[in-house]
């Protein structure tokens, strides 16, 4: 498939996923009245949700090695269908929670296959340009859902909600069957054999290079995942904002990343995009020290969360390209089990997150103080400890080719060319 339908199709299919947790959080608080519950049993759906999208993805890439991207991709948006359905018709707060893992345990496919079909047929910068394209347009789904979940919830009722991801999920399957192509040019079914599942997975984690860009990932986006679970009970509960003025207040933090996205796509025409992993690193950890140390001092307000928080996005949209295409670049025929484990890692952090939230701290704004800077200490910690033998990632050999067909208006690439050989002078040939 061409670069730019890569990433607009594999925008639309990794959506899936945070686009149904953005569209529920205004809800969160009106479904602790509608099912008689309490405010712990309702963030247990959002822990449920991370837990099946994360675990998910363990299964479905190497399944997607073994038996091809597309009807493995299929299969498990067929499982989010279900578990839509059921959340429309959720008797009892049990089905919901049920409802909600079936959700997660769907959309784990957007993620794992997304990057497998980008890893399929591009490397090196010019994965990375499109890795940054699919960001950018994904950010979009995520930054208006808050604000159309908040209408659905005034004007028609929670139930509409999860209707609209149905509707949502019918259009993923469709056009997984009828616009991606099948990119995996290895379908081996022994990839689906338990022990070489284990074999792939051990390999990776022994994998230094593979296992830092992940984990520097798993940490940046593991922050933004757990903020859904505790930015409704903050905002609307404390600080006095109605569901309509959370989800307002939320395109902040998306248009954060987005504005990052942009930075990014216009710093990678210069340079490699692992060189910007640091300038990322450092934008987030100062969001932290803000959240750690700030909240502390000031009452909490609109200002002083929202803006720390749109800070980390803006930071953590300038790791993806550099993280993803490094921990990808070596992968091989392992490319969906790769790529799953990146994603298993990444919703871990916010699995992670959430759950170090509902289990050690009494409210949502101790852990929103507490949990976020956590992430970040450790994000570093390992970026910085498992540095020490990572070898420099070979360039493509010639990027200039994709160059063209990557960004054929000009936007992205234009002129980088030749900074890259001054930046990255090419290799003398043998005599």
């Amino acid at each position: 498939m061409s670069p730019m339908r890569t990433a607009v199709l594999g925008a639309l299919i990794v959506a899936l996923g945070p686009i149904s947790l953005a569209l529920y959080t205004p809800a969160m608080p009106t479904l602790v009245e509608a099912f008689a519950s309490d405010p712990a049993t309702i963030k247990l759906t959002i822990t449920l949700y991370f837990f099946g999208f994360a675990f998910a993805q363990i299964v479905c890439g190497p399944l997607s090695d073994a038996y091809g991207r597309k009807p493995v991709a299929l299969s498990f948006f067929s499982i989010y269908l279900a578990g839509s359905l059921l959340a429309v018709f959720a008797p009892s707060v049990t089905w919901l929670l049920v409802a909600r893992a079936l959700q997660g345990i769907g959309a784990a496919a957007g993620v794992a296959t997304s990057r497998a079909v980008v890893r399929d047929q591009y490397t090196g910068q010019a994965s990375a340009r499109i890795m940054n394209l699919i960001g950018l347009i994904f950010a979009i789904g995520p930054a208006v859902s808050p604000s159309i979940g908040a209408l659905l919830l005034r004007t028609l009722g929670w139930h509409a909600i999860f209707a609209s991801m149905v509707l949502y999920g019918l259009v993923v399957v469709m056009v997984t069957i009828f616009a991606i192509s099948e990119t995996n040019p290895n379908i081996n079914s022994a990839a689906a054999r338990p022990t070489n599942i284990l074999r792939s997975y051990a390999a990776l984690a022994r994998d230094r290079t593979f296992m830092r860009f992940s984990l520097i990932l798993s940490c940046a986006f593991g922050a933004l995942y757990t903020l859904p679970a505790l930015l409704p009970f903050v905002l609307i509960g404390m600080v006095g904002l109605t569901p309509t003025q959370y989800g307002l207040a939320t395109l902040i933090q998306t248009a954060s990343y987005a504005s990052g996205n942009l930075v990014t796509m216009r710093l990678l025409r210069r340079y490699d995009a692992v060189r910007l992993i640091p300038f990322g690193t450092a934008i987030f950890v100062a969001a932290a020290f803000v959240l750690a140390v700030g909240l502390r001092l000031f009452p909490p307000s609109l200002t002083t969360i929202i803006g720390p928080t749109a800070l980390w996005a803006f930071g953590s949209a300038w790791i993806v390209p550099g993280a993803t295409t490094g921990a990808l670049a070596n992968a091989g025929d392992r490319a969906g089990a790769a790529s799953a484990f990146m994603g298993f890692l990444q919703i871990g952090g916010g699995l992670a997150g959430t759950l170090i939230a509902a289990l050690l701290f009494a409210d949502a704004f101790q852990a929103l103080i507490n949990v976020l800077p956590l992430l970040a200490v450790c994000g570093v910690a390992g970026y910085a400890l498992l540095g020490g033998r990572v070898q420099p990632r070979r360039r493509d050999p010639d990027p200039r080719d994709v160059e063209i067909a990557v960004d054929p208006s000009g936007i992205v690439g234009a002129g980088g060319e030749e900074i890259e050989d001054l930046v990255h002078p090419p290799r003398p040939p043998r005599r």
